[in-house]
């Protein structure tokens, strides 16, 4: 899976969008059967937690790959949070802030639909939505120039630096689709009425924008994958494939963590558990 991590500058342009992996939602099914046994050490273990950013253009399959992924879980085990456009009282705040109270406490897994990487993502695309957030010193749309966003990807790492060493481990998955697959489905949710609620006139606006949103993606990836928070460029194009592929990373790397366990019961309480059943048979 190795293929896929970012560990040093790539081109959007040369990796793949179509990979098809034979039986995947089979293969699937078993894998999130392990993570959903693995999330109730994680819980019990209670010392990490789990972040994992999905970033990928619309129709890129975000939502069904969360259903699809997690669907073995304990509900009480992962938290989804969708990150829209920012609220009045999130505007009031830094832009990190409602991604900070959103983090997985120690135990849980926390899934981003969207992520902080909006604020180098569609910011940067459209810069004048700076202006909403009121920041010291930017008066102007020149004000967001290249030492803003340098300056912002430093904040970024930062972030995920801080967490990560204090026990969030941290997984970065771009949905990598390709530009046709993205027409076929936007088509699609047009076509079968029940996928109507789906579409907006807005995703063909922001289509096309697609080459200055593949650039923003390839910089921010390029400069925020690192050890501690890498990058997986997953292929987008078919589905089973990269729900597949997300489940076979994390359980991979999570198996990694020879540390992460079932507490042990106290000597004076596993020295007595035939008492302890005793005591209940004989109610």
């Amino acid at each position: 899976m190795n293929d896929y991590k970012v560990t040093s500058n790539i081109s959007l342009k040369s990796t793949q969008t179509k990979v098809v992996i034979d039986d995947a939602e089979k293969q699937l099914k078993k894998l999130r059967k392990e993570l959903g046994k693995l999330q109730d050490t994680l819980y019990a273990h209670g010392k990490y937690s789990v972040l994992v950013c999905l970033q990928g253009m619309d129709t890129a399959g975000k939502d069904s790959l969360i259903r699809e992924v997690f669907k073995d879980f304990n509900a009480r085990g992962v938290v989804v949070h969708s990150f829209k456009v920012p609220t009045e009282l999130e505007l009031k705040h830094d832009y990190l802030w409602r991604h900070y109270i959103a983090l997985p406490a120690r135990g849980k897994f926390g899934v981003f639909n969207r992520t902080h990487y909006e604020n180098v993502l569609v910011t940067r695309v459209h810069p004048y939505y700076i202006m909403g957030e009121n920041i010291p010193g930017v008066e102007s749309v020149e004000d967001v120039n290249d030492a803003f966003w340098n300056k912002r990807f430093e904040q970024i790492n930062n972030f995920e630096k801080h967490i990560a060493e204090n026990g969030t481990i941290i997984f970065k998955f771009f949905l990598n689709l390709s530009k046709a697959e993205q027409k076929n489905r936007l088509l699609r949710r047009l076509r079968k009425q029940e996928k109507n609620w789906k579409f907006s006139p807005g995703d063909l606006k922001e289509r096309k924008l697609w080459d200055k949103y593949q650039n923003c993606y390839e910089d921010a990836i390029n400069r925020t994958s690192k050890p501690h928070a890498p990058w997986f460029t997953i292929p987008a194009d078919d589905k089973p494939t990269a729900r597949f592929l997300v489940a076979k990373i994390m359980l991979d790397t999570l198996k990694t963590y020879n540390n992460i366990k079932e507490p042990e019961l106290d000597d004076d309480i596993k020295a007595n558990i035939e008492m302890y059943k005793q005591q209940l048979n004989n109610e």
